[in-house]
Parts: structure tokens; C-alpha cells; sequence
């Protein structure tokens, strides 16, 4: 069930993913590429799934069906 427990269990496991990508990534010139690649994908993840969940667990815009004769259609 979705619930709002998601949201932070989803935020600590990318906090921890980018903990790990700070100190394991690869000693060298490019090390700074390494860890800024790691990081701002694990983020721009995060942020994505983060905005679909919430745009489905709270909808603007509440479906409502189109194939009703317009008798039988409840208006509010």
C-alpha cells in the first residue's frame, strides 16, 4: 500500500547510495566526475519517482468516465 512511509524510505536509501558513491568512487583525475555523476543521478531518480507517486497518491484532477448518457451523469 502506498503510504507516506515511501517517501522517506525511498530518501534514505538514496542518501545512503550517495554517502557509498562519495567515499568508493574511483581515486584519480576524474574522481570529481565520478562522484558528481553518481550523485546528481541517484537525485534526479529520486525526484522523478518522487513527483510520479505523488502526482498518483494525491491527483489534481479526479478521472471521471465519458462513455455515461449525459442523464446518468452526476455532476457536482
Amino acid at each position: 500500500m502506498a503510504n507516506g512511509w515511501s517517501l522517506l524510505i525511498g530518501l534514505l536509501f538514496i542518501l545512503a547510495f550517495c554517502a557509498v558513491s562519495w567515499f568508493a568512487s574511483p581515486k584519480g583525475e576524474t574522481q570529481t566526475v565520478w562522484r558528481s555523476t553518481l550523485i546528481l543521478s541517484a537525485w534526479s531518480c529520486y525526484l522523478m519517482w518522487a513527483i510520479t507517486f505523488l502526482a498518483q497518491w494525491h491527483p489534481l484532477i479526479s478521472p471521471q468516465r465519458g462513455d455515461l448518457r449525459p442523464e446518468y451523469v452526476h455532476r457536482d
